[in-house]
């Protein structure tokens, strides 16, 4: 476990104190640093206005962007999609000015200064200040947020945020890190409203109201970005509503001709063939084509024949996250290290990518994900399907009997069965196809679906024996939060499979604050190595594209795929580009030209540039 002696305690808080004393005043041979140089990736032809209708299958179980039930919904349009103080341009991967418009490195490998935009506005109107930046380390050190990941990381990784006047500020992180990570880790930072968490009761004096869970559980709370919440209908739809062309964003030549349409509205439907069927009467104006039944069977209807609806297909290059068929190894029989190599052998995910994927997905080759350069483990390769492996490794575990059922039993009479939760309608047929052919090696799956963010709940309270997820990933990959200790047998932590060793626990600590890359990258893959041979988690498989369908009137830039655009019709950093609008005039004209029963040429738009 991570922890500072009381000796070392006393010399980081010093340290800080020091940090802050020097920091106040701002020393004069900083060299400072901006770049407006990088290509621009949004289109001059966009148009403002109009109202995008999407879908989500669930209603979120909260606003709130930290704490409980918060890793999900909406979440992008409130933390993981706002403005920070720099960003990296989607395509070129540089770092570009957001909320700060100037930095510079202070040369103690602890330290950057920015100096912030200072016409940068929250979206309620108030003025974005330092004082945001200071609050933000207040908030997320607080217990009442209920959050330990980010009670961790902003005391263990972050060690102060020092205001030297309303637009500059110094950022320190505990420990020394080369410039690149150093930037990753203290230029995504994202500032939180002092003003608005203002009065409440703070009886154990953290900063943050006693029942900021409750209190906040549906307030909205301001962010930099375009968007704020302007309708909800509980259980029903959420809207969003931009806040107009004065908004700070613009002065910004990376946000120019970005975040068009007036209003996202977000209706709640739950399954997905019923909201296919929204989408093709027009109540929708864009679908998600993912799922390979529906981009090659179903999008042969009239819509599409006759030019109405258009598809899309673009390729890219974002880092993919962790996750699969996650093992709770706190429930008994999947504490055996036997029971769970057979589990991983006996779980045909390749198959599964070939005959009902089409092999339109590709194969994790890693329980914790893909494409982080020389952090990936070169050696790892995902468990083949081999149900004379699986077998034995059952068999050395005690299931030597195979039953009249087909499922193998132990000498005490219990089965080989396990309950496998997963959060989406439209996985179904996939999680049937892997209970089947589990049973080739006597294991039996209880497939139990439970919806969207309730799912994740359940995953969250650890009430999972085997759970199918896939997460999302940062630019280098997060171990900690899956597999130290201080998340296991924890509710609201990421630790799903309640796994820990000391070993791990000691390398995880290590690669947070090793500084040598070269170093980080070999501790990144004994971490990876162990985590394979623990076998906690079967390696699913990865989508490095997005597939939508929209109507005509839904246009993009002429090249509308960067290499880290996550998505074509969303937006957010990792999650779209908002470079999309709609066409008033050409949706007048689709329309007329339904009622008049004219047609258009289809269209299949791939962008297979970073394939």
């Amino acid at each position: 476990m991570y922890k500072l002696t009381s000796k070392a305690l006393f010399f980081a808080q010093m340290g800080a104190l020091a940090f802050s004393v020097q920091a106040a005043n701002l020393p004069e041979n900083l060299q400072w640093q901006t770049n407006w140089d990088d290509p621009l990736f949004a289109s001059e032809q966009a148009k403002r206005g109009g109202t995008l209708r999407t879908h989500l299958q669930s209603f979120p179980l909260t606003l709130r962007s930290v704490g409980p039930d918060s890793n999900a919904g909406l979440r992008a349009y409130f933390l993981d999609g706002v403005p920070s103080l720099v960003t990296r341009h989607p395509d070129t991967l540089n770092w570009i000015p957001s909320i700060a418009t100037e930095w510079a490195y202070a040369g103690d490998n602890k330290t950057i200064y920015f100096k912030l935009n200072p016409e940068a506005e929250w979206n309620d109107g108030k003025p974005l200040t330092a004082d945001d930046f200071v609050f933000m380390l207040t908030f997320y050190r607080a217990k009442d947020i209920i959050a330990p990941w980010y009670n961790d990381y902003y005391t263990k990784t972050i060690a102060d945020v020092v205001k030297i006047d309303d637009h500059t500020l110094a950022v320190s992180t505990v420990d020394e890190k080369n410039p690149e990570e150093l930037m990753l880790t203290l230029g995504g930072l994202v500032p939180r409203p002092a003003h608005f968490y203002k009065g409440g009761k703070d009886k154990n004096g953290d900063g943050i109201d006693d029942n900021y869970v409750r209190r906040y559980n549906f307030k909205a709370e301001p962010t930099t970005g375009p968007y704020r919440v302007d309708k909800i209908k509980k259980g029903k739809s959420l809207t969003l509503k931009h806040i107009g062309e004065d908004w700070w964003g613009y002065g910004n030549r990376y946000y120019k001709n970005r975040y068009n349409v007036e209003k996202i509205r977000f209706t709640v439907i739950r399954d997905e063939d019923v909201a296919r069927q929204h989408f093709e009467k027009g109540d929708l104006d864009v679908f998600d084509l993912t799922l390979p039944e529906i981009w090659h069977e179903k999008t042969d209807t009239e819509v599409y024949q006759k030019g109405y609806v258009q598809k899309f297909w673009g390729y890219n290059q974002t880092p993919q996250g962790g996750g699969g068929v996650w093992i709770n190894t706190a429930v008994p029989l999947l504490n055996d290290l036997n029971v769970r190599q057979g589990i991983l052998h006996a779980t045909d995910i390749d198959g599964l990518i070939e005959k009902l994927i089409r092999g339109d997905y590709q194969r994790k080759p890693h329980a914790i994900g893909f494409g982080h350069g020389k952090y990936d483990w070169p050696d790892a390769k995902a468990p083949d399907f081999n149900v004379e492996t699986a077998v034995n490794y059952f068999t050395n575990a005690g299931f030597d009997t195979v039953g009249a059922d087909g499922i193998r039993v132990n000498a005490d009479g219990q089965r080989l069965t396990f309950e496998m939760v997963y959060p989406y309608a439209a996985w179904t047929p996939r999680m049937a196809y892997l209970k089947e052919q589990a049973k080739l090696a006597g294991l039996e799956l209880s497939l139990k679906l439970i919806d969207g963010a309730t799912g994740f709940k359940y995953m969250l309270e650890k009430k999972h024996q085997l759970a199918f997820v896939n997460m999302g990933s940062g630019e280098i990959p997060g171990y900690w939060q899956y597999f130290h200790s201080e998340n296991a047998n924890k509710p609201q932590t990421n630790n799903f499979t309640n796994y820990s060793t000391p070993e791990l626990d000691a390398l995880i600590d290590q690669y947070r604050v090793e500084f040598d890359l070269e170093k980080k990258y070999q501790l990144s893959h004994q971490i990876q190595r162990l985590i394979q041979d623990a076998a906690v988690v079967v390696p699913s498989y990865m989508v490095p594209w997005t597939r939508q369908a929209h109507w005509r009137w839904v246009r993009y830039p002429e090249n509308p795929m960067q290499k880290w655009t996550g998505t074509l019709f969303t937006i957010g950093r990792a999650y779209g580009d908002g470079t999309y609008w709609i066409d008033a005039k050409m949706k007048a004209d689709t329309l007329a030209a339904i009622e008049a029963g004219e047609a258009f040429e289809p269209v299949t738009v791939i962008d297979d540039r970073y394939k």
